[in-house]
């Protein structure tokens, strides 16, 4: 079975609705993941077919629940949900931030092969990162517990209707009751 086919296989078991266009730019995404991760170990998922259930659809679950149009991805390592997610939204913003260069020169390959015009790669840690307008939401995908994620990004998020979205392996019950 093709990455193509695969990926539509899965999509097909959700409730989400994927263009065939948007479904070429999530595998183009896989193949560069695929590609750059020799060299740079972007990602322990070494296997393209895995990358479609543990990284790309991972990353889309949480996307029915964004309300607004600016996000960041903090943490955001290979562009995970950050890009896949910028796949599926073309009308929000994205800001993908990352303290490891080798990861934001993946990014902007990305983006720029991609033609991502709804992306923004940057290199910084969180607490040094300030933004003008704040974020609808703040997305972290195994970046750290939610008490750390809360307050080191409480500066981004609008206090309005600024919402976290942590993905998280497994539910993080004590996380919670510490937060």
């Amino acid at each position: 079975m093709t990455l193509t086919e695969k990926l539509e296989n899965l999509l097909g078991k959700t409730s989400l609705k994927v263009s065939p266009q948007q479904v070429n730019l999530l595998i183009q995404y896989v193949e560069l993941l695929h590609k750059w991760n020799k060299a740079y170990n972007l990602t322990s998922v070494r296997d393209p077919q895995d990358m479609l259930v543990k990284h790309i659809l991972d990353s889309l679950m949480v996307g029915e629940l964004l309300h607004g149009e600016h996000f960041i991805d903090v943490g955001t390592g290979p562009g995970l949900p950050g890009i896949p997610l910028a796949i599926l939204y073309p009308e929000k913003h994205f800001v993908l931030l990352d303290s490891l260069g080798k990861r934001i020169t993946f990014l902007r390959q990305v983006v720029y092969q991609l033609k991502l015009d709804n992306v923004q790669p940057i290199k910084s840690r969180v607490e040094d990162y300030h933004n003008e307008i704040p974020f609808d939401g703040v997305l972290s995908r195994a970046f750290s517990s939610l008490n750390d994620m809360v307050s080191w990004c409480s500066h981004l998020i609008s206090q309005q209707q600024g919402q976290f979205f942590a993905l998280k392996g497994q539910y993080p019950n004590e996380e919670l009751a510490e937060l």
